[in-house]
């Protein structure tokens, strides 16, 4: 197990013993009819609505690539993750770092330590020879679902409670 070098303020998204809040977010990577394909790099995090320490949920990215480009070298461009909370991650992240994915239907559970609380869920793709975009739903918790949908890079990201 690798270490995360994840900076969380004291419990400002660490809800208190006995508390869970149960949920998923989908993620939808549409199918773009274009002669030159590559999966695009995607990342989640949240963090609170008014403002603080994000936590990331998952980096998909070519984390077996090695060499003069590794593939740590272009997540940089999924540009707000990365200034967020992705230059602080010792990579690849256990529970949180994952392949490249191509056109699907993808689901990633939330934290169940979530404190009550306002948050928002932001998933950002970036493409090689592609765009990127950035996605953000609001989130209440113990308990809501949300939506909203991109327009190019991403589909639908729908967060759902359990």
């Amino acid at each position: 197990m690798r270490p995360i070098s994840l900076a969380l303020a004291a419990g400002a998204l660490i809800a208190p013993a006995g508390a869970a809040f149960a949920g998923t977010v989908t993620i939808t990577l549409p199918r773009l009819a274009i002669a030159e394909y590559k999966k695009p790099y995607v990342a989640g995090w949240i963090e609170p609505a008014g403002g603080g320490t994000a936590r990331s949920l998952f980096a998909w990215y070519d984390y077996r690539k090695t060499g003069n480009e590794p593939g740590t070298k272009w997540l940089s461009e999924l540009r707000s993750w990365w200034r967020k909370s992705g230059r602080t991650l010792t990579l690849p992240a256990d529970g949180i770092t994952g392949a490249t994915k191509g056109p699907g239907v993808y689901s990633v559970a939330l934290p169940a330590d979530l404190a009550p609380g306002q948050y928002v869920l932001s998933v950002e793709a970036a493409r090689e020879n592609g765009g990127r975009e950035l996605v953000s739903v609001p989130l209440s918790v113990p308990a809501d679902s949300g939506h909203a949908s991109g327009k190019t890079e991403l589909g639908a990201v729908v967060v759902a409670a359990k």
